[in-house]
């Protein structure tokens, strides 16, 4: 049993895919972060290019609220 342990805890063959699970959850955090930075940014964005085309000076029926 001893000797089992022992080998258990110098087995490395599973520590690659452990290394690439906890890489892939870092860049995953990244780009959700990023995602909701930028979405944030690009709803400001189009409200204010949606305003600014309301305000703009038509001829005939508008379609802003």
């Amino acid at each position: 049993m001893t000797k089992f342990v022992r080998d258990f805890v110098r087995d490395e063959t599973g520590a690659a895919a452990a290394e690439y699970a906890l890489i892939l959850a870092i860049v995953g955090a990244g780009i959700a972060t990023a995602a909701f930075f930028l979405g944030g940014q690009v709803s400001k964005a189009m409200t204010g290019a949606g305003s600014r085309v309301c305000a703009a000076p038509t001829s005939g029926t508008s379609l802003c609220p």
